[in-house]
């Protein structure tokens, strides 16, 4: 089956099977594996992408069901100069980041988080990232970068 949509500004045919996940195309199609396999089966967040600008757990969604619309990943994030994007700069700033393994779905349920919400207080951050886990951190520095980032993403 062929779908097309857009993944990253750019236009992409994909010819996979039926049964295809969104994560499998990107990472193993499109090569992008800044959008990382976790627990595949949307407990982590460690997938979560951008679809029409809204967060969603790849894994959890079959590539037929993104046929024309807009994904972006970590990688689209960051200017065409390669000049991080604001939350990926927060998340670097305040140190919300210690192995790395669930920062990229971790930054895109953020920036997804502070366009619906860019006001978010601390408490709401933790309940609308409850969603994305992770193992290293315990939290308070993600939440620090989340609501720099939601600062700066106004500017």
């Amino acid at each position: 089956m062929q779908v097309q949509l857009r993944v990253n500004g750019k236009a992409v045919t994909v010819d996979a099977a039926p049964h295809t996940l969104l994560v499998q195309t990107l990472r193993e199609h499109l090569k992008l594996t800044g959008t990382h396999v976790g627990c595949d089966t949307a407990q982590c967040g460690a997938c979560t992408v951008m679809v029409d600008g809204r967060a969603v757990k790849s894994c959890n969604v079959l590539l037929a069901q993104v046929a024309g619309t807009e994904v972006t990943t970590i990688e689209g994030l960051a200017g065409a100069d390669g000049t991080m994007h604001p939350m990926q700069n927060a998340f670097k700033e305040c140190h919300g980041l210690q192995c790395g393994f669930c920062t990229p779905g971790m930054v895109m349920s953020a920036v997804s988080l502070c366009k619906s919400n860019p006001g978010a207080s601390a408490t709401e951050v933790r309940e609308q990232l409850e969603g994305n886990m992770c193992r290293c951190t315990g939290y308070q520095n993600i939440v620090k970068a989340v609501r720099q980032g939601a600062q700066a993403m106004k500017a």
